[in-house]
């Protein structure tokens, strides 16, 4: 039975994102050991978070020493198997999804856009760096490249038959900029990135500390 996913993304989880940026500014500034204070004074959370997250992870470190920040961020990598290349598709190839497979920083973390996918004849026969193929082919590519990841950048309309068809194909994971809740199965990832929303959300705060 289909619903709307349980899954969210940890906040442990995303601070590591925030620590592995921080520990990469340190390294270029040429510190070799970093505390967690000083991660903490950076990342905008306290030393304690910054051992707790680091231990709910089972990373580990000296507290009288510190850490040393290569084997932080080798750890951190070994959390998101940076080591392997990441296959993922894109399904829509609106102004959105050009953008996306464009975007030169993602090979760098080792995520690999294989593909895209639209129903639009006039797309399909354009190259945007990757092919563009109709949607008939997608779990051909899916099972070639046992891809379990998809960005979702299509009109809200039609969000929710190509996430069923997303899920029937296999995968697991969707990273959705179409403006509407997907309801899916239990096990099924889903992060949603609404454009608007962020925006408005600064533009609120701003307007409270005026």
């Amino acid at each position: 039975m289909k619903q709307v996913t349980k899954h969210v993304i940890r906040n442990d989880l995303k601070r590591l994102f925030t620590y592995r940026l921080c520990l990469i500014g340190f390294k270029r500034k040429g510190f070799d050991r970093i505390y967690s204070y000083n991660l903490g004074e950076e990342a905008g959370v306290t030393a304690e978070q910054v051992r707790k997250d680091f231990s709910v992870f089972k990373i580990k470190g000296n507290k009288k020493s510190g850490y040393k920040i290569n084997d932080l961020l080798h750890a951190i990598n070994e959390i998101f198997k940076y080591q392997h290349n990441q296959h993922v598709i894109v399904v829509g190839m609106g102004n959105i999804g050009k953008a996306l497979v464009q975007y030169k920083r993602f090979i760098l973390r080792k995520m690999v856009i294989v593909a895209s996918f639209d129903i639009d004849p006039s797309k399909q026969s354009k190259r945007f760096g990757i092919p563009v193929m109709p949607m008939e082919m997608m779990g051909e590519i899916i099972k070639k490249f046992h891809v379990k990841v998809a960005i979702l950048a299509v009109p809200d309309i039609s969000a929710q038959d190509t996430a069923n068809i997303l899920v029937d194909q296999g995968i697991t994971g969707i990273l959705n900029f179409a403006p509407v809740i997907l309801k899916v199965p239990d096990d099924i990832i889903v992060s949603n990135i609404n454009l608007c929303d962020e925006l408005e959300s600064v533009i609120y705060y701003t307007q409270k500390v005026m």
